[in-house]
């Protein structure tokens, strides 16, 4: 069994859901993951690249100058992954999709399942295409499992959908404790680098900048603490950089190297999740926020629905950029005696959610589909009478009285 994975993502973009699962699945089957494509002038040809073992990442070179998984796109690329199958052999596989764009990609394909993992209401994002949502309706059609990356998105997808499965973003423990620091010196040479010069205390924030940042927060944050440092990691997308603020107390590194966030992170005294309350976050599910907690730093939030609901009682969060910084105080203001029962408390929450356990809740569940998926047609009416989440990696069954927790 192969996957073939079609993202709106790029691999070596900021290191998230799609590169945590891909990368283990992959150690149990090929993984063949397809990019949207660039402009090329010249015949169609499809680049490859081999980021980790068992992954081949696949970028379209084409002469279309439309952006994404466009109509334009589409023919030159659907003969560059025809091409691609019948070259490798490919017999067996799934089709897994972030982006329901690409659906029209396998039309004349025979995977055995589909799978849509949900992890962004993209429609909502800013220059989403006008048909995103006629084709995440089609798509959820065709699909034979649908996997949500948090409860807010499980909420709005579960009613439209017989197999729905809230699979919560998790986190690679190890890979930002504390006690493991120390492994890579080379990293923290370079974070001194970067951050070492910075006064503290430092208040930090790693992820994608866009139009889910609260710039009138960090704004409010930098002018109005002016002897706290604010340290921001990551690419600035789909927003004038112009209009985000210049401070002293303010430094941008820019997108940086998931190997290098630890090291980062390390020399921060308080972690943010300022993200702005509007439609675009209405459904998102930060990954950061348990790097963050396995990191062993006090976080600060706004109010985001899912922070809320699945880490409200190990996370500051907070209505309104006056309460923040209150909450941010607080954070800097901790005692040993506070510090070490925070620090057990997110332990513990870290401890549930585990990208290894997922990938095995995946594989369980997505054989489960194929098997599903050999009895019955390709596209059936959705009943809503099979649903199911999983809670912290508990799957419980929906259909009729719950089991697990």
């Amino acid at each position: 069994m192969h996957c073939i994975v079609f993202s709106h993502l790029r691999w070596a973009f900021v290191y998230q859901r799609p590169q945590h699962l891909m990368s283990r699945l992959a150690a149990r089957t090929p993984v063949w993951f397809l990019e949207e494509p660039v402009f090329d002038e010249g015949e169609p040809w499809l680049e490859r690249g081999l980021p980790v073992a068992g992954v081949t990442v696949l970028r379209p070179h084409t002469p279309v100058a439309a952006p994404g998984f466009h109509d334009d796109q589409l023919g030159s690329i659907r003969l560059l992954l025809r091409d691609l199958i019948e070259a490798s052999n490919l017999v067996d596989y799934i089709a897994w999709f972030y982006t329901p764009m690409a659906l029209p990609l396998i039309a004349d394909l025979h995977p055995s399942a589909v799978v849509f993992d949900c992890m962004d209401e993209l429609s909502a994002f800013k220059g989403a295409p006008l048909q995103l949502r006629q084709r995440e309706t089609a798509l959820l059609r065709r699909a034979d499992l649908v996997l949500t990356g948090g409860p807010s998105l499980y909420e709005a997808k579960r009613h439209r959908h017989p197999n729905v499965l809230c699979l919560p973003n998790a986190v690679d423990a190890a890979h930002y404790a504390p006690g493991r620091l120390g492994e890579k010196p080379e990293h923290a040479a370079e974070a001194s680098r970067l951050q070492g010069h910075l006064a503290a205390p430092r208040l930090g924030y790693f992820g994608v900048i866009d139009e889910r940042f609260d710039v009138e927060l960090l704004t409010a944050l930098v002018d109005t603490r002016p002897a706290w440092h604010f340290v921001l990691v990551g690419p600035v997308v789909k927003i004038d950089e112009s209009t985000l603020p210049r401070r002293p107390n303010l430094t941008w590194l820019g997108q940086q190297p998931y190997e290098l966030l630890p090291q980062l992170v390390a020399g921060w005294d308080v972690c943010l999740l300022p993200f702005a309350l509007n439609e675009s976050t209405r459904f998102i599910s930060p990954t950061k926020t348990l790097e963050y907690l396995a990191a062993e730093k006090p976080v600060v939030s706004t109010a985001v629905h899912d922070v809320l609901e699945l880490y409200g009682d190990v996370v500051r969060v907070r209505a309104d950029i006056p309460s923040f910084i209150a909450a941010c105080e607080e954070a800097l203001a901790e005692g040993e005696t506070e510090r070490r029962a925070r620090i057990r408390k997110s332990d513990a929450r870290v401890a549930r959610y585990s990208w290894d356990r997922t990938v095995e809740v995946i594989e369980d569940t997505v054989a489960a589909a194929v098997e599903m998926a050999r009895v019955l047609p390709p596209r059936r009416e959705v009943t809503g009478d099979t649903l199911s989440v999983a809670k912290g990696l508990h799957v419980v069954q929906r259909a009729s009285t719950p089991t697990g927790s």
